[in-house]
């Protein structure tokens, strides 16, 4: 009951969306399904600062998991009552654990695990600049295309998910699917969406337990609200 106690501090909070004219891609079809994005919930790695790894959720992000089915279902029609809602997630713990409750069936994919610190996962990167300072600034400098050694860029990790996005595209023609996944990897998938430019890609603001609603246009476009 105490993680939950604190949760005030950490609200479930829905974005909905409508976008403007410059922010709209076109898609493939007619009246669409939502898509929802959502990070999982904090994990024992978030709590160090740490890169990659495979940690499961702390009790803080087992009370947004336990409450995110609930605040899923408040924005399907009917309380999501007889729809088809598909879940995706990654192949890694604390996705897995964030998505234990929903009640809907369940897909992971590799393809969304988080992008990779390389030789660099587990770290933090306060540990990284003090011992790796070159490799520490070369990605500050350039997190789009420059990578840590054995590592993935953003680059790479857009190559590795365009075929989910794809998937994505077409499942929401006539499914809702709800994708718990990795902050990169969301910035990648939103970014898609939301035609943003690769340049700002790295930098895109997708904060823990926030559930994203996007809501594609009857009108052959997709759009959504920050």
């Amino acid at each position: 009951g105490g993680a939950c106690a604190s949760m005030s501090t950490m609200p479930v909070n829905t974005t909905r969306s409508t976008a403007s004219d410059s922010e709209r891609r076109r898609t493939h079809g007619h009246a669409r399904f939502k898509i929802f994005l959502t990070r999982h919930g904090q994990s024992e790695a978030n709590t160090r600062d740490q890169l990659g790894g495979n940690s499961t959720i702390t009790a803080v992000g087992e009370c947004y998991a336990s409450r995110l089915s609930g605040t899923l279902l408040a924005c399907l029609p009917n309380n999501g009552e007889g729809l088809v809602v598909k879940v995706w997630t990654s192949t890694l713990a604390r996705t897995i654990a964030t998505a234990r409750h929903l009640p809907f069936e369940k897909h992971q994919y590799k393809a969304l695990d988080e992008i990779s610190a390389g030789d660099f996962e587990h770290m933090t990167y306060e540990e990284i600049a003090v011992t790796r300072p070159k490799e520490a600034a070369e990605r500050k400098r350039d997190k789009l295309r420059n990578k840590f050694p054995n590592g993935e860029s953003y680059l790479d990790l857009l190559d590795r998910v365009e075929p989910i996005n794809a998937a994505l595209d077409l499942a929401c023609a006539s499914d809702y699917v709800c994708v718990v996944a990795h902050q990169a990897v969301l910035r990648v998938m939103y970014s898609y969406f939301m035609d943003i430019p690769l340049e700002r890609v790295p930098h895109l603001d997708i904060p823990l337990h926030t559930l994203m609603e996007l809501t594609p246009m009857p009108d052959v476009f997709l759009a959504a609200d920050a």
